[in-house]
Order: C-alpha cells, then sequence, then structure tokens
C-alpha cells in the first residue's frame, strides 16, 4: 500500500475535550410585544424597521369610553372637594354657634354666683324671706347644670364634626385614587417602547378596531444578541444549561454559555440558545448565520488521537499502529468519549504509537500491511 496514500497520527497524552459543532443563527435576546391596554381605534406612529427609543410613543389607542368615565370621575371628585370644603365651612359656624352658647352658660353662672352671694349676705342680716334664699340657691344649681352641659355638648359636637370631616375627606381620598386610577389607564393608550431597537412586525393595521390585551406589535432590542441553535438528537442526553461555548464569527473566537435547552425533540434536532459572555461582538445582524462550538464534556489526562475515517471502516475497535519500517499491524482497541477533532483512546495503544487514520477499507482486514514509497 503506498504510503502517501494514507493519513497517519500519533497517540497523545493529554486533556481531551468533547464539543460537538453546530449552525446557529443570531437572534435578539430580548423582543418584546407590545399589547393594547383598552378596546378602542389603534393610531400606529411608527412602521416596521424603523428606529426607536426606550419611552418613545409607538402607537395609540383611542377609547372614548375611557374618557369619558374618566371626564365623571374628575367631575365628581371636584364636587366631593366643593361639598368637603362646605361641610368645614358649616362646622366652624355650628362649632361658633355651640361656643357661644358654653360663654352664655358661664355668663348666666357669673350672675348665679354674685345673686347667691348676695342672697348670703341678706340670710345673715336676715333681711331676705327663707323662700327667696332658697330661691337663689336654686338658680346657682340651675347655672352650674347649665354651664356643665353647655361645655360637654361643646366637646362632642366638636368630636362629631372632626369625625364627620374625616369621613368627606377619606371619601375625597378615594374618589381622587379612582381618577389617578383613571389616568393611568388613559396614560397607558400611549403605547411606549420599553427597550431602544427596531420595530419589528406590525401586527394590526392603521386604524383598527382592537381589543384589550391584542397584540399589536413586537420590538427588537439590537444591543443584546443570542444564537439560536440546533443541536442533533444524538448530543441530547449531554446537554445542560450553563454549558461553556465557542462562537466563531470572521474569523475571531468569542466565548459564550448555554442558557436554555428544549425538551422537546423536532426532526431530530433539539433547540437550544447560546448567549454571548460580556455582551458579544459589535456589528451582528439579526438572522446572521455563524458556527459554535459547545464544550459538553473535559476529560483530563487521557489516551487521544485526532479523528479519522478508520472510527467508520474500523467500527472504533481495529487500528493499525505503523512502526519505523512502515509496517501497519492490526490492533484491536478500545475508544472512548469523542470530540470534533480528537476520539480518546481507552485501551490497545500507547502514547506515541502511530496508527492510521484514513479510510482502513483497502488493508482489507489483513494482520500486516506493508506501507510501501
Amino acid at each position: 500500500m503506498p504510503y502517501e496514500r494514507v493519513r497517519i497520527a500519533t497517540v497523545t497524552r493529554g486533556d481531551l475535550v468533547r464539543d460537538v459543532s453546530v449552525q446557529g443563527r443570531i437572534v435578539a435576546a430580548v423582543s418584546p410585544t407590545l399589547y393594547a391596554t383598552e378596546s378602542g381605534t389603534i393610531s400606529l406612529h411608527v412602521e416596521a424597521g424603523e428606529q426607536v427609543l426606550a419611552g418613545q410613543v409607538l402607537a395609540s389607542v383611542d377609547s372614548p369610553d375611557l374618557a369619558s368615565l374618566l371626564q365623571q370621575a374628575e367631575s365628581s371628585l371636584q364636587q366631593r372637594k366643593m361639598e368637603l370644603e362646605r361641610q368645614r365651612i358649616q362646622s366652624r359656624q355650628q362649632a361658633l354657634e355651640k361656643r357661644k352658647a358654653a360663654d352664655l352658660a358661664d355668663v348666666a353662672l357669673v350672675a348665679a354666683r354674685r345673686e347667691k352671694r348676695r342672697a348670703d349676705d341678706a340670710h345673715e342680716r336676715g333681711v331676705i324671706a327663707v323662700i327667696d334664699f332658697e330661691k337663689a340657691q336654686d338658680e346657682l344649681r340651675n347655672a352650674e347644670l347649665a354651664y356643665d352641659h353647655a361645655i360637654a355638648d361643646a366637646g362632642l359636637f366638636d368630636e362629631r364634626l372632626a369625625f364627620e370631616l374625616r369621613a368627606s375627606e377619606f371619601e375625597v381620598g378615594r374618589q381622587e385614587l379612582f381618577v389617578n386610577d383613571l389616568r393611568r389607564q388613559v396614560d397607558d393608550l400611549s403605547i411606549k417602547s420599553p427597550v431602544d431597537g427596531i420595530v419589528g412586525d406590525l401586527l394590526v393595521d392603521q386604524k383598527a378596531a382592537v381589543s384589550r390585551d391584542m397584540p399589536v406589535m413586537a420590538v427588537v432590542d439590537l444591543s443584546r444578541f443570542e444564537i439560536d441553535a440546533q443541536i442533533p438528537e444524538s448530543y441530547a442526553d449531554d446537554l445542560a444549561v450553563g454549558m461553556q461555548a465557542e462562537i466563531l464569527i470572521g474569523g475571531g473566537s468569542y466565548s459564550g454559555h448555554l442558557v436554555a435547552v428544549s425538551p422537546e425533540i423536532v426532526n431530530n434536532q433539539v433547540a437550544s440558545r447560546i448567549r454571548f459572555d460580556g455582551g458579544g461582538p459589535a456589528n451582528l445582524r439579526q438572522n446572521q448565520r455563524l458556527t459554535t462550538r459547545i464544550l459538553l464534556a473535559e476529560h483530563p489526562d487521557v489516551l487521544y488521537v485526532q479523528r479519522g475515517q478508520f472510527l467508520d471502516t474500523g467500527a472504533g475497535r481495529i487500528a493499525y499502529v505503523v512502526n519505523e519500517d512502515r509496517v501497519a499491524t492490526r490492533r484491536q482497541i478500545k475508544i472512548g468519549a469523542r470530540s470534533l477533532s480528537a476520539v480518546e483512546v481507552v485501551s490497545g495503544l500507547q502514547p506515541g504509537d502511530t496508527i492510521v487514520i484514513s479510510n482502513l477499507d483497502p488493508f482489507r482486514g489483513a494482520d500486516t500491511v506493508l506501507l510501501t514509497n
């Protein structure tokens, strides 16, 4: 067998990284869909593919029912505030009347005490009838009771007025909350972009009638990208979130990691998502195709050799070891983990052995084969 027609490689000891190479496409990591917050007629302010900024109004919904409800609520709020102010004025007026009654009772008490002192002095001199003396005592007692009742009545009235005012203030506060909620709903009629990016698909037509929670459009954030990759089913059991990946773009290599693995197998492939470490390179484009190498496992300090057709033609159990005289000797081997470029040798070979890694069919299973010049 001509020596130049075969490929040979040397068995080496070292670390073997098991990996898989897949083709993927760039997709936006963040692509929120915007929804209508109320039923009504929508007005679109942007076109598909247009650059937008976070907070920019992209569309607005005209909802006459909500606008009318807000006007009614604001009118009711103003009415309640005016009623509260009127109640405060009346409360101050009524409180003044109660204090006036208490002051008059105080004046009457002072006069009754004065008359009582005069009656006491006259009674000591014996110049006043007993019935008049007793009458002065009764009038003083009546004045004291009237004063005490007037003071207590004024205090209770102040407490009742304060309670009624607090109740009215709570009603005004509740109406204010209702108005603020309606204003928030009206503000939400203006659909704003949550991120900087471009407008994706427009899901409704201009001036179309929309219902609540109906999707309106999608916005694509171009500042953060991920890779949508389809991995062969044979590697499904080995995949795990967090695995490291090597992403090849334009001759450069960037690191990433596996962030999502689909639990389903579709068309003998498993859908996965790979995220750049550190944000990735600049000038990436949506749907850009690229190659990604996922590092499935690392096997330290093992024997390995370069991959070749000998794995298929020899079923991974046969290798031809080439000696210094260019004689290839058939040997039984056992293969372990495989990577894109190398394969682990579990048994049958030693470090430094040189083996044929090309197609073994021309050897026809012979025990020894001479490789000629």
